[in-house]
Parts: C-alpha cells; structure tokens; sequence
C-alpha cells in the first residue's frame, strides 16, 4: 500500500487548513537531554497505521525518557491498543519506524514484556496459571526445550509479585477477570525486561488488584524500568503516571504528567466531553488541595 496519500495529508489540517504537521512533535533522540539513542527506551518516528486505507494512528511521534511510568491516555478509537500492536511489530504499518533502547523491536524483543487486553486472551485454553507465566520464559528456556524447575521457580516467584500463587495451579478459566489480569502481569514480570507494554492492565478489575498492579508499576519504576501504559480512568492519571501520552489518532501531546495533562489538553483529546472532562478536573483539584 502506498502511504503518499496519507504522508500528503497529514501536513494541513482538513477543517481548517492550518498547518499541523509539528503537533506532538518530539525533537530527534539524541537532542533529549543529551541521552545516546541507545539510552532512550522507546522512540517512535512519523508511525502512520491504517486499516482499509483509513488511517488509525497518524504521523504519530514521540521518545520516551528512561524510568518512567507513562500513561497512554485518550478516548475509545483513538488507536492506543494499535500504538501498542504497532511498536511490538504485530500490525503492518504504512510508514514510520519504532526504536527499542535505538534498535528495531525484532532485535530488542526479549527486552519488552509484554500484557495483553485480558478480552484478547482465550481464558479456555487448558492450561494453568504457572503453564501461562512460564510461556513467557520461552525465549530464555528455548523452544521444544523442556521447562526445568528454576524457570517454574521463576515464574512461582512472579506469581508471588502479584499475590496469587496460591493459585498458580488452578486452570485459567477458573480464574476471576481480576486473577486473570494479575496472572498476565506477572507473565510480563518473569521476563525480566527493561520496558513493558501494557495494554489496559487496570481496566475492568477490582480495587485490589489495580491496586496491586499500580504498586508493581511504582517498584518497577524504582528500578529504573519503564512502563508504558493504556490507562482510561481520567481521575487516576496523576496519581498513577508521571508522564502522559495524550493520543487521539494523533499526538495531541506528551510530557511530563503536571505539564501536559491540564483541561486544555483534555479538550482537545476528547473534543468536548465536558462530563468526563469536568471529572477529571474536579479530582485534580483534590489531588493539589491534599498536597
């Protein structure tokens, strides 16, 4: 597919004719901070993704400094679950590249772990919670190897992060969509990387076990890992994440959380919402009245 049409488009806005081709814009990787490219966790340069011709993400670019916790915030259809697809190489893309630690992701793989949505999982299959946690050692155990007791004691290990390895033998299925959630982080936990996906990890699930996953997040934090997060609870974006991807189709910014998540911002990515919006700023008042 060619993607000149969609190159050629994305220089005027179509509504008002205003040139946007800077909007969410991040300078090149080695002007951040004077970090080498191969410091920088991830960096996506002018990602353009389209289903059918009709362009999901669009000329998408941002990098992202090391040991952050970075919300990818923006409304239902805006392409967040495709910017996670995209940058692990699962959707083809029409332009654009993506960079883990300066390499492509086919050579930096065993660096990301990586949780799915949980409606993405087929909870049927008859496997048990260790079995799942244990598949995402295959790239250290090798394929067709035999699973030897130091990679179960891993795996147990990570289900003992998340607090159910009580229930590392019991079928998936079995599993509540909270237990499930927290068996796919902690699959995400025994790889061991240096930057993690997730893509909804706290959507549907009991107080509990976000909780649970938030402080995850925190610790990985303070080991200088990197976490890029599909988030949707507006009112928890500042207290969760300190810097933020505002992404409808487009960059609309990124930054820093205190900086770019502000009402302005949020008008824009959700184009007027105001219930929602009026939301999420009334529980960052709070949030600056408790400080």
């Amino acid at each position: 597919m060619s993607d000149r049409p969609l190159a050629e488009a994305n220089t005027t806005d179509r509504s008002s004719g205003e040139n946007t081709a800077s909007i969410g814009r991040t300078p090149p990787p080695g002007e951040m901070g004077s970090l080498p490219s191969g410091s920088i966790p991830l960096s996506v340069h002018d990602l353009t993704v389209a289903y059918h011709r009709k362009p999901v993400l669009w000329d998408v670019e941002f990098a992202l400094p090391p040991g952050r916790l970075v919300g990818v915030i923006g409304p239902n259809g805006a392409g967040k679950s495709t910017l996670i697809k995209a940058v692990m190489d699962l959707l083809p893309t029409v332009s654009g590249r993506v960079l883990i630690y300066g390499e492509p992701y086919s050579k930096q793989r065993y660096r990301v772990g990586y949780v799915p949505q949980r409606e993405s999982v087929d909870w049927d299959f008859p496997v048990n919670a260790l079995d799942v946690v244990t598949m995402g050692l295959y790239s250290k155990i090798g394929w067709c190897r035999p699973v030897m007791q130091k990679h179960k004691q891993v795996a147990l290990a990570a289900l003992e992060r998340v607090g159910i390895a009580d229930l590392a033998y019991r079928q998936i299925s079995q599993l509540s969509g909270g237990q499930q959630q927290r068996t796919g982080v902690a699959r995400a936990l025994g790889q061991n990387a240096d930057r993690y996906l997730m893509d909804g990890p706290c959507a549907a699930v009991d107080a509990s076990t976000e909780q649970a996953i938030v402080e995850l997040l925190r610790e990985m934090k303070q080991t200088g890992k990197t976490a890029l997060v599909v988030h949707h609870d507006l009112q928890t974006v500042a207290d969760y994440f300190d810097y933020v991807i505002l992404l409808n189709m487009r960059v609309v910014a990124h930054g820093p959380t205190e900086e770019v998540f502000t009402r302005e911002n949020l008008q824009k990515t959700y184009g007027g919402r105001l219930t929602l919006l009026d939301e999420a700023t009334e529980a960052m008042r709070r949030r600056e009245r408790a400080l």
